[in-house]
């Protein structure tokens, strides 16, 4: 059954079945991920017909992204460690990622508006929502620390969701849009 009626007063279960508020920072910042995970893969399906391999990587992030929640959602660091982990290698191939799109873009001089075309433009939400992400996980880690690599993690993301939104332009043989200062 879908629905328990558990929660109707505003409380939900972690792992683990500590009860916490809706409101809890633990559950802010893996809703959060969460959030960004729909926005990845609307993006991962929208991005099919431009680049089958993006996709591909992309649903890869959005398994990456899963385990973050789970571990996120789990308090009790006993259990968290007998819960499926961050692969070691995921910063490093985010990393080499964003090294290969940047090596095909032309240098960045300005500041970039969200646009161009739709999946960019989506890719730039997500971006956004990832920022938010990373914010609600430095608050929680404040009170109760998480793994580091999972901040690293989420960082690095950010940056390889920007470098995608200009890459999927240029695989689309569409132009950046650039800021002006108004006059």
């Amino acid at each position: 059954m879908i629905y328990t009626k558990t929660g109707d007063k505003g409380t939900t279960s972690l792992v683990g079945g500590t009860r916490v508020l809706k409101c809890d920072d633990r559950v802010e910042s893996y809703g959060t991920v969460d959030e960004l995970n729909s926005y990845i893969g609307l993006i991962a399906v929208k991005c099919e017909g431009i680049s089958q391999s993006i996709s591909d990587e992309l649903k890869g992030v959005q398994n990456e992204l899963f385990v973050i929640q789970t571990l996120l959602a789990t308090e009790d660091a006993e259990l968290c460690a007998k819960l499926p982990q961050l692969p070691a290698e995921a910063v490093a191939r985010l990393e080499r990622s964003i090294d290969n799109m940047t090596a095909e873009l032309p240098q960045n001089k300005a500041f970039i508006i969200a646009g161009g075309s739709e999946v960019s433009a989506l890719t730039h939400v997500a971006r956004t929502v990832c920022r938010r992400a990373e914010r609600c996980c430095v608050r929680l880690n404040q009170q109760q620390p998480i793994d580091e690599q999972l901040l690293k993690y989420i960082n690095r993301l950010s940056d390889y969701l920007f470098v995608l939104s200009r890459y999927f332009l240029k695989l689309e043989n569409k132009t950046e849009i650039y800021w002006q200062s108004p006059k």
